[in-house]
């Protein structure tokens, strides 16, 4: 249905508004005929129109956003835990994001469908994150919020200490998801810690991140409780097969916390991806999180642009079939993009 002709005459501005969406897609479409569709090409033409449309204080403009939230909210599927308890597969991550922008940036995400959240002490962002999380309005059992134990906290009571920390910065009674961030110091003691508080019901799951097998298999030695989660980066350059199989083995769920590898080695214009995503009519980012859902890996992309946060979600509405998923298999380097991280 043609969107502008089933818009109200009095509604001369929104009128306005899809006419120039419908002007711009049509471009789009023809560009798109021959180069495919690249992520920046998307932010530059209508998906500015179509993030602004959202914001009017139309009433018909209120009933087109709200109808995209309420539809992309119920298409997120969830995942089991280990532990019985489910976490969405796709949500949204907070790297980098601080102060005002972090908070409106949350309440954005939150407001378009998404519902896990995940920070870290590291960030120096919780306490945006949990305002974000205010300013939504949103019932705090329909979120899953995730933080993470950084390696300066490392052993025991300083574990207890800093969780306890980044629940009052996060301004909540509990988190869905705590995590050893890295396996640095007396990561043995924090874990006890984190049983202890798992049992006691101040978190629903406990987990790890950017541990290697060998690591995880020495901790699930020694713990009483498995971790849900392993955290750590994978995306298309670098797929992490040996950890995929380790972790699938011991059911613990893999977590990329890098998707996109933050825009690394020219991810948004590789040709490979582009021409995945001109076959399917989608944006190579929405062909990337495709790709992490059907190996049933949880995604957490980050964007500081409601129209990418709405993009990113729109990736249940088609299927990468077996040549896909091999032609990607072949972009594969088996190293780290994140080489500071060593």
């Amino acid at each position: 249905m043609d969107l502008f002709c089933s818009v109200p005459e009095s509604s001369s501005h929104l009128r306005k508004m899809l006419y120039l969406m419908q002007t711009n897609k049509n471009k789009m479409e023809k560009k798109n005929q021959s180069n495919g569709i690249k992520r920046r090409e998307f932010l530059r033409t209508g998906a500015a129109f179509a993030a602004s449309a959202l914001f009017l204080p139309l009433s018909g403009t209120t009933v087109f956003g709200a109808l995209n939230a309420n539809q992309t909210k119920k298409s997120i599927p969830a995942v089991t835990l280990n532990n019985g308890i489910t976490m969405p597969r796709l949500g949204f991550g907070t790297n980098t994001l601080n102060d005002s922008t972090c908070v409106r940036c949350v309440a954005e995400a939150i407001s378009v469908g998404y519902r896990l959240i995940d920070t870290a002490n590291i960030y120096g962002n919780e306490e945006s994150v949990g305002a974000g999380i205010k300013q939504s309005g949103i019932k705090r059992e329909e979120l899953f919020v995730t933080s993470k134990l950084w390696v300066d906290d490392a052993g025991y009571e300083s574990t207890k200490k800093a969780y306890q920390t980044s629940l009052n910065k996060l301004g909540l009674e509990y988190l869905d998801l705590y995590l050893i961030h890295r396996p640095r110091g007396d990561f043995k003691g924090s874990w006890k810690a984190m049983e202890e508080l798992y049992e006691a019901g101040k978190i629903r799951a406990i987990g790890v991140s950017n541990f290697e097998p060998e690591q995880l298999a020495d901790l699930m030695a020694y713990a009483k409780i498995k971790p849900v989660i392993n955290q750590i980066e994978t995306h298309v350059f670098f797929q992490e097969h040996i950890s995929y199989e380790a972790l699938k083995k011991n059911e613990v769920q893999m977590e990329a916390w890098s998707p996109f590898a933050a825009g690394r080695n020219e991810i948004f214009s590789n040709p490979t991806l582009a021409a995945i995503g001109k076959k399917h009519n989608k944006s190579i980012a929405q062909v990337c999180l495709r790709w992490h859902y059907q190996r049933g890996v949880v995604a957490i992309p980050r964007s500081s642009q409601k129209a990418h946060m709405i993009e990113n979600l729109v990736i249940f509405d088609f299927e990468l079939d077996e040549s896909d998923m091999h032609t990607i298999a072949t972009l594969d380097l088996n190293t780290t993009q994140f080489p500071e991280w060593g």
